[in-house]
């Protein structure tokens, strides 16, 4: 008998230890939080990562955590409930990932062009690279509210795409597209430094686009 508990017990701690791993963390950025100013300033960079995005973290793990209790429980009401909110969070920190390392500080590449297959791509696409980032822009400066702006792969046609989504909706999930390029204008990306201009904003990050990241999503997306 004693044997058989100590194994529930091996068991059971081993369940909470696997339950752990599977805890979503923020994750690290690869540059200071003041490397891409004048930008984007310390202050936003800081907010934005350690405040808003580790809150959409911790959000994220209840949301989940409670939702494999409903499900357990057999609880279809709480668990169709929750699915807002895992939406809302895991959007956010899909998002979020994605977007810090679509940016790097000039000493690592941020704001060099694309080259290659992408570029060619994008011109072939959108006419000129500035004319995809014109289009890009005015796309994601007339998101209504709170959203972000995306350039996609359409895995189906082969094909870049411009997209933009609304309050964190995630690219893939919602769209089909894989995500390769995001920009947030959520206003706590920005309105600390650009105020109500989202524009500016918008004309200024591609100072710090890490096209490197870029690249490498798209090579992925394609081979996938």
């Amino acid at each position: 008998m004693m044997q058989c508990l100590r194994t529930t017990t091996r068991r059971a701690f081993g369940s909470v230890r696997a339950a752990s791993r599977l805890k979503h963390t923020l994750p690290d950025l690869q540059y200071d939080y003041g490397e891409l100013e004048p930008v984007i300033s310390a202050e936003i960079m800081q907010l934005h990562h350690a405040k808003h995005h580790q809150t959409y973290v911790n959000n994220l793990n209840v949301a989940e955590e409670q939702y494999g209790e409903a499900v357990h429980k057999g609880d279809l009401s709480k668990a169709i409930a929750l699915q807002s909110a895992i939406k809302f969070n895991g959007g956010g920190h899909i998002n979020h990932s994605i977007f810090w390392t679509n940016l790097a500080p000039q000493r690592l590449g941020g704001g060099e062009p694309p080259s290659g297959e992408l570029m060619k791509e994008i011109e072939k696409t959108f006419g000129s690279f500035e004319s995809f980032k014109e289009k890009l822009n005015t796309s994601t400066a007339a998101v209504q509210g709170s959203g972000w702006g995306w350039l996609g792969y359409n895995k189906t046609r082969k094909t870049l795409e411009i997209a933009t989504c609304p309050n964190q909706d995630p690219l893939e999930a919602t769209t089909g597209l894989v995500p390769l390029l995001g920009i947030d204008v959520w206003e706590h990306a920005y309105y600390l430094q650009y105020k109500n201009v989202r524009p500016d904003y918008l004309k200024a990050i591609w100072e710090v686009v890490n096209w490197k990241n870029v690249v490498e999503r798209y090579e992925a997306a394609k081979s996938a």
